[in-house]
């Protein structure tokens, strides 16, 4: 089993940062592969960022290429989501997610263990 926590949402205004941090514990941490999705209101879950065991690989919606940053720390057991540049359109609970089967995954069904987001809202 992994327990995984987030934290770092917030209301912040366009044009904004904001860093997303999710904690996990339970299962060697260097083996899992990490997540970070979203769920904007009426609007079905999405990924944002992944990245692979080791960190190496990393892929992200087209929606944050080149604003969202993910990075994984093995060492404290934790993910991070950078967000640059932030809108109203990035409005979403945020949810950390965690496989330990594959080195990467890309979709939802392939992540097991779930945390219980994070609001971040983006307004002016």
């Amino acid at each position: 089993q992994v327990q995984l926590v987030e934290s770092g949402g917030e209301l912040v205004e366009p044009g904004d940062s904001l860093r997303l941090s999710c904690v996990a514990s339970g299962r060697g941490f260097s083996n899992l592969a990490l997540g970070w999705f979203r769920q904007a209101p009426e609007k079905e879950r999405e990924l944002v960022a992944a990245t692979s065991w080791s960190g190496g690989s990393t892929l992200y919606a087209d929606s944050v290429k080149g604003r969202f940053t993910i990075s994984r720390n093995n060492a404290e057991n934790t993910v991070i989501l950078l967000m640059n540049n932030l809108t109203p359109e990035d409005t979403a609970i945020y949810y950390c997610a965690a496989d330990d089967v594959r080195p990467i995954a890309t979709v939802e069904n392939e992540y097991p263990y779930w945390g219980r987001g994070t609001q971040v809202t983006v307004s002016s």
